[in-house]
């Protein structure tokens, strides 16, 4: 009897288009070739073709970066703006502050009779006047 393995998480499986790569993997893989490939013919003749090579392969490596690395489900790109927004959006060191709400309530109280004594002084003031 044949078996068929099946994975215990179904969310990891991952949609093949063409060749067995995902459709990120051909359009990151795509862009690569796209890039590295001109800049190492019109590099070959004025460079070497070793160094040319080498060139072209470090241009290629980021596109290749995206579309193979993945950590926790997330690609690259999503991890790269979380640390983004971390390091550079976010600032770094967050102060932690209370408001003291007696001290507003009592600030409050302290308000209300302030201005209820001017009102009186003024009052009492204007009635004498007359």
């Amino acid at each position: 009897m044949a078996y068929v393995q099946v994975p215990k998480d179904l969310t990891k499986v991952k949609n093949k288009v063409m060749f067995n790569l995902t459709r990120r993997q051909l359009i990151c893989f795509s862009l690569a070739a796209a890039v590295g490939v001109p800049v190492y013919f019109l590099t070959r003749n004025t460079i070497g073709t070793t160094v040319s090579a080498c060139l072209m392969v470090v241009i290629m490596l980021p596109f290749f970066f995206f579309a193979m690395y993945e950590k926790d489900g997330r690609p690259l790109e999503k991890i790269l703006l979380n640390i983004w927004r971390a390091k550079v959006q976010r600032p770094g060191v967050r102060i932690y502050q209370t408001k003291n709400f007696y001290g507003v309530i009592r600030e409050a109280i302290y308000d209300e009779e302030v201005l209820g004594i001017g009102s009186e002084v003024r009052e009492k003031a204007s009635g004498k006047g007359k």
